[in-house]
């Protein structure tokens, strides 16, 4: 891979960029000195990298965000026009090569959350974001293998697409190898297949591998997460693809994977890292929502072997129309792209926020009722049903994610930041029949670093965070409060939907973008406070507070786990306490006590004990 790379921002239509203003900068990555550049070139120079027995090379670049032209010693050779377009270029490299890849920001609706301002002017730089490398290979190689998985109760197989290029003339026979990937054991399996190309061509070999007796892939909680090694091979060279056999469905039960059903638990990743993976598994999620982003490779990988499922959006967030074929291309490529991973669970099409004023009006019913008038009058689905039909029919698509009254297919509830409180959250699912799919929702608060007592007067400009709206309804107090506040909203509404019967709960979101945001976590990974609350609300089996106030309350069981549990849950509040005994089914609930909570009551709790699991659970009144 070249080590050094020069930078310049360029006007489109030139051709291939010239400049005498290079300035050096680092590559895969988006250099801060271009935030809020339109169009940026870059550019490096390097040696022939082959050995002497080598006859040709591959340019492989991956994230070029949104899109751009990849020029090799002069000739223009890819134009990928989204961040997940893979380019794989092969060539005959000279004594010295320039590379020169022109990145430049989406010219229409397809950019996601990275068009927006929800996300920072210097992570959005058009550039090369995940990776770049120049591999060496004889005259005719593997250029790629991609493995499709397909699984029925008849059929386990994997759908082999060996891409292979031709330096001289090929009429040959591939050799496929499938055996258990990792540290598993088990014997391979080996299959031919024909390959035929003329010079200079490349060629697609398909081939489907059944499987006999196949282990298949779960989530965490419901198994090992089993996956399979393709290995193609020509003549000396290799290439391999790893993937997993799961299916997933949506059931009047929920989502189901392997016709098992999993109660969702999930956080919004609004610029993904591996790191955050081990972070949602740290909050006991068993999902992860690409919010109008596309994953890049390494954090599929890393859900693949966490056990993690994940919610793909497309790319396109906020309001107005939409290019209806270019969504449908789109979604095609992207369901492509990643059905090789048994992690992917869900596609997203289009979450249209910030339609309107949130604020509207001087009450929680005013802002609603306005928000019920606009959208019932203004708004259209068809657009995102339509791009939905794209997407491959055997994963679950949710076209629209969108807020009370305007009847979406997966709900984003914000009671506490954008309306009313917690204890409003049943009225409003009832109110507007909003389905078990919650696709988000949650609070902002300020990070370590901005504002609070010691307000810089910058914090008005974080990208993702609404600093009005926040102020609105945290009543002073700095960070401390800011994140105590969040704690019991995002806390408070993931309890509540769990215990309500919610089939997908999904809280917005996991690390903030810039030094405050929605994130329970802060920009540079720090726990927020509400990093503790949600992790406790997200325990697979937990105990719940139907009415955390002086008074009666239901004590409430949530059993996401895939065995009929015995709980016996103990409760104490002021001077009083209690103990019940239940049992609650596989992916169920159940309601074992009806408590009387004491008026001079400060704090309950709760302790569920079932076999050697113990968990607890704390409330304010």
């Amino acid at each position: 891979m070249p080590s050094e790379w020069t930078a310049v921002a360029v006007e489109p239509g030139g051709g291939k960029p010239t400049s005498t203003e290079w300035e050096p900068v680092e590559v895969p990555g988006q250099p801060d000195a271009f935030a809020g550049a339109e169009r940026v070139a870059y550019r490096t120079t390097f040696a022939d990298p082959r050995d002497p027995d080598e006859a040709t090379a591959c340019l492989r670049l991956r994230g070029v965000y949104a899109g751009g032209e990849v020029w090799l010693n002069d000739d223009l050779v890819a134009e990928p026009d989204a961040v997940f377009d893979p380019v794989r270029v092969p060539f005959e490299p000279e004594a010295e090569n320039e590379l020169v890849v022109e990145c430049h920001a989406p010219d229409d609706r397809f950019g996601g959350i990275h068009d927006t301002d929800r996300v920072p002017a210097e992570d959005s730089v058009p550039g090369v974001w995940w990776g770049v490398d120049i591999t060496t290979h004889p005259e005719t190689f593997v250029v790629t293998v991609d493995a499709t998985p397909r699984l029925s109760e008849e059929t386990a197989a994997i759908d082999a697409a060996v891409e292979v290029y031709a330096g001289e003339p090929v009429d040959d026979r591939l050799t496929l190898t499938t055996k258990p990937a990792g540290e598993r054991r088990g014997r391979g399996m080996m299959d031919r297949a024909s390959v035929s190309a003329a010079a200079g061509e490349r060629a697609t070999v398909e081939h489907t591998i059944e499987l006999r007796d196949p282990s298949l892939w779960w989530p965490r909680e419901l198994g090992a997460q089993n996956r399979y090694e393709v290995r193609a091979k020509l003549d000396d060279d290799v290439a391999t693809a790893t993937t997993g056999l799961a299916t997933v469905s949506e059931t009047d039960d929920g989502l189901a994977v392997n016709g098992q059903p999993l109660g969702i638990r999930g956080v919004t990743l609004s610029d993904a890292t591996v790191a955050d993976i081990e972070r949602a598994a740290d909050l006991n999620a068993n999902l992860v929502r690409a919010h109008a982003h596309a994953l890049p490779e390494d954090v599929y990988e890393a859900c693949d072997e966490a056990g993690i499922l994940v919610w793909q959006d497309l790319p396109l967030t906020g309001p107005g129309i939409f290019d209806i074929g270019r969504g449908r291309k789109l979604a095609a490529r992207l369901g492509r792209t990643y059905a090789g991973h048994p992690s992917l669970a869900a596609f997203g099409v289009h979450d249209p926020t910030d339609l309107f004023e949130s604020r509207v009006g001087s009450g929680f019913l005013d802002r609603l009722r306005f928000r019920w008038r606009v959208w019932r009058g203004n708004y259209d689905w068809e657009p995102a049903e339509e791009v939905a039909e794209a997407f491959p029919d055997s994963t679950p698509v949710y076209p629209v994610v969108g807020e009370p009254g305007t009847d979406p297919d997966a709900a984003a509830l914000y009671p506490g930041w954008d309306y009313g409180g917690v204890d409003d959250l049943s009225w409003v699912r009832e109110r507007y029949d909003l389905g078990e799919v919650v696709g988000e929702f949650g609070a902002g608060a300020l990070g370590s670093g901005a504002g609070g007592g010691n307000d810089d007067g910058d914090s008005d400009d974080i990208a993702g965070f609404d600093r009005a709206k926040h102020d609105a309804v945290v009543d002073g107090g700095g960070v401390e409060a800011s994140q105590a506040y969040q704690a019991s909203v995002v806390g408070g509404v993931a309890e509540r939907l769990r215990a309500d019967g919610a089939r997908v709960v999904v809280a917005n979101g996991l690390r903030d973008t810039d030094a405050a945001g929605m994130g329970v976590y802060e920009r540079d990974g720090t726990e927020k406070v509400a990093a503790e609350s949600l992790t406790s609300a997200f325990e697979p089996l937990q105990a719940f507070l139907t009415d955390p106030s002086p008074g009666q309350s239901d004590v409430v069981v949530v059993n996401d786990t895939p065995q009929e549990r015995s709980v016996t849950v103990r409760w104490a509040a002021g001077d009083t306490d209690g103990q019940a005994d239940g049992t609650v089914g596989a992916v169920g609930r159940t309601t074992v006590e009806t408590v009387s909570l004491p008026a001079d009551a400060t704090e309950a709790t709760l302790a569920l004990v079932s076999g050697d699991r113990e968990v607890a659970n704390t409330y304010s009144l």
